[in-house]
């Protein structure tokens, strides 16, 4: 019996946005899943060697806020300098906190599970990206190859 197959496709850059992808794929291949990744647009920040990910809480309705700041702190008060700085190192410091590995880790596994990691060629090209800054053992395709594996899959999720 061939295993069951998970297809993802990353196009978000963003520090809260890096995790799904990578918990999904380890977790799956962990199961006995084939796992592939397709990194698309800013979807490839995560695979470059030095991750230097933010999140914003702009754009983020959802995003819990300290504090209960989503309830009495003005939306465009986000906007302020320093405001994603600050959000990102609250973020950390909460990942940290729960014990929720760390991006570089949950890398780390996936690439041990033998998670397939295919950047976008064409976005790398498009966007002048220099193979050197990403990390080794990923795949350079465009999306026709990456279409073959997903389109076998059992289950394809778009992050």
């Amino acid at each position: 019996m061939e295993p069951k197959k998970l297809a993802i496709i990353a196009t978000k850059g963003s520090l809260d946005w890096a995790y799904p992808p990578f918990i999904l794929a380890s977790t799956a291949s962990a199961l006995g899943y084939e796992v592939q990744i397709f990194f698309t647009f800013y979807g490839l920040q995560l695979l470059k060697k030095d991750l230097a990910l933010e999140v914003t809480p702009l754009g983020n309705p959802g995003m819990p806020m300290p504090l209960g700041m989503d309830k009495w702190f003005p939306v465009l008060g986000l906007a302020l300098p320093g405001m994603q700085a600050m959000m990102t190192a609250m973020m950390k410091k909460k990942m940290k906190d729960k014990g929720v590995a760390s991006l570089e880790v949950l890398r780390e596994l996936c690439q041990e599970a033998e998670v397939k990691m295919v950047a976008c060629q064409m976005t790398v090209d498009l966007f002048d990206m220099d193979k050197d800054n990403f990390i080794d053992g990923i795949e350079y395709a465009g999306a026709a190859a990456f279409f073959e594996f997903a389109g076998e899959s059992d289950i394809c999720l778009y992050i």
